[in-house]
């Protein structure tokens, strides 16, 4: 019996990549050639294959079109990430596609990444390793690159789901107070003391740090925006692991170099991989490179989530465990 066709669009960890060529007549992209940014180009390959699954990654561009064009044969699309706003839910549905993604195996390690903008943000961490790189280090100096310390800081989740409570746990270990914005208020028992704001303005006006996890889309299109730092307190961090587009980059930019907001952590970017300019000239921002997931346990946990929902669709003709679609 032949094996289900299944075309993988970017170059994966080489435990996943093994197991999907064990069990799949799997097409892979060994050398992560860029035709994964053109999402027809996606559709092109899944044509030529007659793939059965495809397994994207995140800002693949699963857009109308694209499915459009996928062949029939393609039953399930699985995404490599837990946000899927890359793809076009409605679109999948309406061509009959399951789409399915890879949550819970990635919230700790995208927290880790926070805390460590969080960290490197108040403490200038940024600053000094660019200036021991330049050998521009002329000795400790009593007032030299002096950041805040977290301690006792009233740190806001703007968010407060999976990701956003495991960063108010490791918060709770160095003495800050969390306060946090979501839909809704949260059971007492998810909260574990974290104070819930009813208004953007009455959270934002409270805290000294926020911390931003909310998903993609026009509902949280540029939320951070000049208005809503206004509110902020003068001398507070950003920080950014969710989405780029959920801030006004010039807005930011103008804030930061102004001195209202003292320093900035970014993990993501508004079309990324570009990065606004703004960005690239200030001391007072730290920029990482979407390292969120990027440890080697979660995305072999990531993969592993992927074939799982593969495995129930394409070789055991079961309902996928983690279906948004």
């Amino acid at each position: 019996m032949s094996k289900p066709i299944l075309l993988v669009t970017r170059k994966l960890p080489a435990e996943i990549e093994a197991r999907a060529a064990r069990d799949y007549d799997a097409r892979l992209n060994p050398h992560d050639e860029p035709w994964f940014r053109d999402g027809m180009e996606i559709a092109r390959r899944a044509s030529e294959a007659r793939a059965d699954g495809v397994l994207i990654a995140a800002g693949d561009p699963m857009n109308a079109a694209v499915f459009a064009a996928l062949p029939d044969s393609v039953k399930i699309v699985t995404t490599f990430s837990v946000g899927y706003d890359h793809v076009d839910v409605a679109a999948a549905k309406a061509n009959n596609i399951i789409v399915t993604n890879t949550p819970e195996v990635l919230s700790f390690a995208t927290a880790e990444c926070a805390f460590t903008l969080l960290l490197m943000a108040a403490r200038r961490a940024g600053e000094g390793e660019r200036m021991v790189r330049a050998n521009q280090w002329e000795g400790w100096a009593p007032t030299q690159l002096m950041g805040v310390t977290l301690e006792g800081k009233k740190l806001g989740i703007l968010g407060f789901g999976r990701i956003g409570q495991k960063l108010a746990a490791m918060a709770r270990g160095f003495g800050m107070q969390i306060h946090y914005r979501d839909l809704r208020k949260l059971p007492a028992e998810v909260e574990q003391g974290a104070i819930f704001h009813e208004t953007d303005e009455g959270f934002l006006r409270a805290i000294d740090m926020l911390s931003m996890h909310v998903p993609g889309g026009d509902g949280t299109r540029k939320w951070l925006d000049a208005a809503r730092l206004a509110q902020m307190k003068p001398g507070s961090i950003v920080i950014n692991t969710g989405r780029g587009g959920s801030v006004d980059d010039a807005a930011l930019v103008a804030a930061l170099t102004s001195g209202h907001i003292r320093a900035a952590g970014l993990d993501v970017y508004d079309g990324e991989p570009k990065v606004f300019a703004g960005y690239l000239g200030l001391e007072n921002v730290a920029l990482l490179p979407h390292l969120g997931s990027a440890t080697i346990e979660t995305r072999d946990a990531m993969g592993e989530r992927a074939l799982q929902n593969l495995d129930c669709v394409l070789r055991f003709d079961l309902p996928p465990p983690h279906r948004v679609a």
